[in-house]
C-alpha cells in the first residue's frame, strides 16, 4: 500500500541526501508465504471495528488509546495470530485472517503511537518486522506483497487499510471466510463509490482515480486491465461512460494524512511527507 521511493529531483532540489531507490534491509528477508492457523476468532476484531470506526473509515484513535479494556481486547486478538500454525488455514479462511491481521496491526501501531499526523511519520511503518504471525515476525510489507496479493489477487487493495486519508475506507467488520467473496466485491464497490478517492467525469471525458491503482498496476492488468476492473467495479451509473475506451485515467495526489476522526492528519500535506520520508532512510 505503501508509496514508492522519494522523487530524486525534489530531494536534490532542497540539497538532502537520500538512500537509492530500492529495498531496505528489512524488505530484502525471505519472500516465503505468511502462514496463519485455522480457527482464529475474528469477533473481537469485529467488534471493535464497529465500535471505533466510523461509515467513512475514520478510526476514534483517541477513544481507542483511552479505554484500556479495548487496548487489551486488541492485543488478546492479535495473539492469536502468533503460535505456528500445527493446523494452517488455508483458502478464504487464510486470505480473511491475513487481511484482518493487517487493519488490525495497523491500527495496533497507530495506537503505540498516537498523537502522530501520519504513519509516515513513524519508523518502518511498512517494513518493519514486528507483527507476530505463523511463529514469526513479519511486516506489513510481507503481509501485503509477499501473501495477500498473490493469494487474492486485485481486490485486496480495496480491503487494506494503511491508516490514511486516501486509502479505501477501513470497514467496519471483519472479513470473514464463509462471506469473503461478497465481502471482497463490495468492498471495491464502496471503494470506487467515494467521491473524494476516486471521480469519473463522462462530460470530460476522464476517470481520476486512486494512486493505489498505479502502484499495483500489475494486478489489474492480471484481471483483465485496468478499465475491465474500473467497469466491473464502478458506480452503475458510470458503467455505460467506462465501457467505452475513449476516456483518458489521471491519478489523484494521496493524502497520507492519519484516517483519524479527530483532527490528526487534517492538515498533512506533501512538504511535510517528503520530510518524514527522507528522515525515515536517515534515522
Amino acid at each position: 500500500m505503501r508509496k514508492g521511493c522519494i522523487d530524486a529531483g525534489i530531494a536534490l532540489a532542497i540539497l538532502i541526501p537520500i538512500a537509492a531507490c530500492g529495498q531496505s534491509a528489512s524488505e530484502s528477508r525471505s519472500t516465503e508465504p505468511i502462514a496463519v492457523r485455522a480457527g482464529i476468532g475474528h469477533e473481537p476484531w469485529g467488534r471493535l471495528l464497529k465500535k471505533f470506526v466510523d461509515e467513512r473509515g475514520l478510526v476514534d484513535y483517541a477513544a481507542w488509546k483511552a479505554s484500556a479494556g479495548d487496548r487489551k481486547a486488541l492485543r488478546e486478538y492479535l495473539d492469536q495470530f502468533a503460535p505456528a500454525p500445527q493446523r494452517a488455514a488455508e483458502g478464504p479462511e487464510r486470505i480473511a485472517s491475513l487481511i484482518n491481521a493487517y487493519n488490525a496491526f495497523t491500527v495496533d501501531w497507530i495506537l503505540s503511537n498516537y498523537p502522530t499526523a501520519s504513519i509516515q511519520s513513524l519508523k518502518d511503518s511498512f517494513t518493519g518486522a514486528r507483527h507476530s504471525i505463523g511463529g514469526r515476525k513479519v511486516s506489513l510489507d510481507d503481509i501485503e506483497h509477499r501473501t495477500l496479493r498473490p493469494l487474492a489477487g486485485y481486490r485486496v487493495h480495496a480491503v487494506l487499510s494503511c491508516a490514511s486519508r486516501s486509502c479505501p475506507p477501513l470497514a467496519r467488520e471483519a472479513y470473514d471466510a464463509r462471506r469473503l467473496e461478497s465481502q471482497l466485491d463490495a468492498r471495491m464497490g464502496v471503494w470506487l463509490a467515494r467521491e473524494d478517492l476516486n471521480r469519473f467525469l463522462p462530460a470530460e471525458k476522464k476517470a481520476q482515480i486512486s494512486e493505489v491503482f498505479r502502484w499495483n498496476l500489475e494486478d489489474f492488468q492480471k484481471a483483465g486491465g485496468l478499465r475491465s476492473v474500473l467497469r466491473r467495479h464502478a458506480p452503475e451509473r458510470f458503467r455505460s461512460f467506462l465501457s467505452g475506451e475513449d476516456y483518458t485515467i489521471e491519478y489523484l495526489t494521496y493524502d497520507w494524512g492519519l484516517n483519524d476522526r479527530g483532527e490528526e492528519g487534517r492538515h498533512y500535506g506533501r512538504l511535510r511527507l517528503l520530510w518524514d520520508e527522507i528522515r525515515d532512510r536517515l534515522r
